[in-house]
């Protein structure tokens, strides 16, 4: 595997992409595991994936344990690696990728102009950073809800949460608002992604994922028909990296770290 090159402020790709992100009204980051690799946190399969070798200590796939079907009957079972997921999030804090994709969406003030984050994560740095034109495709660990009731809460860890959470309201199983194996997209996510594509890019950059799935490679794909330019960031090869117009074999952090020098914000 090639090393990870290690940006410069004044190198011609950093320059190049500083140039693009000047010059494009809006924006698309695509961000998956790799961003936040950064703040500590690994690089996940699914929605859980600290289980690399797709084992649990019951003998059955994490694929099974971290299901929707799961879920439904054993709780118990579910929560558990739920909550190895979370506690393997906590104490993590937004690195300078998240921070400066947040800080680009708050300097777009040109009527049509936008920063929109497309994420895979369900850690919510995003969020903490400070972005709000987010589509959190696989939700967030942070936001638990009612499977019964409307009832819904938002937590900074499941410190002291009792394994699986009832609600308090009506007794119900409380979940995470996240997407389990098995499950569907969530609909709201999908109809708003829909609407940004219509509006189209002026440049997509994917940010530490593998893109795989079809709607994270699906505005790469599409950037063609929107005269949009496309850059990915990422230390490994992905679905996308013989489709970009600018490929960085480098980590988000210091990638961002340089980005943000070659726009002036020091």
């Amino acid at each position: 595997m090639t090393e990870p090159w290690l940006p410069s402020p004044a190198s011609e790709p950093i320059q190049r992409l500083a140039r693009w992100v000047r010059e494009a009204p809006r924006i698309l980051f695509i961000t998956g595991a790799g961003i936040s690799a950064d703040s500590g946190l690994p690089t996940y399969r699914g929605v859980g994936g600290l289980y690399d070798d797709g084992g649990t200590e019951e003998g059955i796939p994490i694929e099974e344990a971290l299901s929707g079907g799961m879920m439904q009957r054993r709780p118990e079972l579910c929560w558990k690696y739920i909550a190895q997921v979370e506690h393997a999030c906590r104490g993590a804090a937004p690195n300078r990728a998240h921070e400066v994709i947040a800080r680009l969406e708050r300097e777009r003030e040109a009527p049509g102009a936008a920063v929109v984050v497309l994420t895979q994560n369900v850690d919510g740095l995003h969020g903490a950073a400070g972005s709000r034109a987010l589509i959190e495709m696989h939700g967030n660990v942070h936001e638990l809800c009612c499977t019964a009731c409307r009832w819904e809460q938002r937590v900074s860890d499941y410190a002291g949460l009792e394994i699986p959470p009832r609600c308090p309201e009506c007794g119900a199983l409380v979940r995470p608002r996240v997407v389990l194996f098995d499950e569907m997209l969530p609909g709201p996510a999908l109809a708003r992604l829909r609407r940004e594509l219509e509006q189209g890019f002026d440049l997509v950059v994917t940010v530490g994922t593998t893109a795989v799935f079809p709607y994270i490679a699906a505005p790469v794909q599409l950037a063609p028909r929107w005269g949009a330019r496309t850059a990915e960031v990422n230390p490994g090869a992905s679905a996308v990296s013989e489709l970009v117009d600018l490929r960085l074999n480098a980590r988000a952090a210091p990638t961002f770290g340089a980005l943000a020098a070659a726009l002036g914000y020091g």
